[in-house]
């Protein structure tokens, strides 16, 4: 019926497509907006910013807004330390909400049901509710502070992360499983050498999910992270705004050099979204 509709009206489905992608070429404009006037931003002064014109061009003040933000805030000391706490949350975020998560999935044990329920209500919890318990519990008790460890440590007690796995896990086929568990593989090999493969696009999506909530992550870094040269990039910029004046430009600078480790890592990882994106279309 569909392909015989397309026969009888060719122009309306092609028409119906060029229409498509132009919407979707107007919505890429306007969320691409904001990001270019970041960068002609981060390159003019505060004087050029505030002008009232609409500047649609880059200046030549790029590297004197960095060597501002340089002398204001060691920055480049807080992009190496937001990409170490970005990078091992992720990672340690992703390897504990898979394994969580498969063991969720794959094992009937008593209290599982109960596990799964406490996980669905702490995903109703708001983040900023625990900050308090977390705080007096890594830097009290466990003697944490102004370590990256206490930073990335509760970034991998995920309940969103073993949620999103658990179900992935869930929706692959069993009798995969169950047949390298007849032929004696282990469920450690299992997990390794066929599970993990299978769910990869999901994973490549979960590493987004979480390397944005660390690289982002402003509240927690500052309460954990007390000196300047274990400070992160938000906390850096967010001393850039001062009582009664922001040092605008050298803060369009840093953010613009914020986007950079996100991009690349989206870029790396666009392939396996894609994949996770049209295999969860299909089922």
């Amino acid at each position: 019926m569909r392909s015989a509709t397309k026969r009888l009206f060719p122009k309306a489905d092609r028409w119906a497509k060029i229409s498509l992608n132009f919407f979707m070429l107007i919505v890429a404009i306007v969320w691409l907006t904001p990001l270019w006037m970041m960068t002609i931003y981060a390159s003019h002064d505060d004087q050029m910013i505030f002008s009232g014109s609409i500047i649609a061009h880059h200046g030549g003040q790029f590297l004197e807004n960095f060597a501002e933000l340089q002398s204001k805030q060691d920055f480049v000391r807080a992009i190496i330390n937001s990409v170490i706490v970005a990078s091992a949350g992720t990672f340690f975020g992703l390897v504990v909400s898979s394994l969580a998560g498969y063991a969720l999935a794959r094992f009937k044990f008593a209290g599982a049901k109960a596990i799964f329920a406490m996980i669905i209500f702490i995903l109703a919890v708001p983040g900023i509710a625990i900050v308090i318990p977390e705080y007096v519990i890594l830097v009290r008790y466990m003697g944490l502070s102004n370590t990256y460890f206490g930073v990335v440590l509760p970034y991998l007690a995920n309940a969103l992360g073993v949620f999103f796995m658990r179900q992935t896990f869930l929706a692959l086929p069993q009798e995969i499983m169950e047949a390298a568990y007849l032929d004696g593989a282990s469920e450690l090999r299992i997990f390794a050498k066929i599970a993990l493969p299978l769910v990869r696009p999901a994973m490549a999506s979960l590493a987004i999910i979480l390397f944005i909530a660390c690289w982002n992550d402003y509240l927690w870094p500052l309460l954990v992270l007390t000196t300047e040269a274990r400070q992160t990039a938000p906390i850096a910029l967010g001393r850039l705004v001062g009582l009664n004046t922001v040092a605008w430009g050298p803060m369009m600078v840093g953010v613009t050099l914020m986007t950079i480790p996100f991009v690349t890592l989206f870029l790396l990882l666009q392939r396996q979204i894609v994949s996770g994106i049209a295999n969860g279309a299909i089922k």
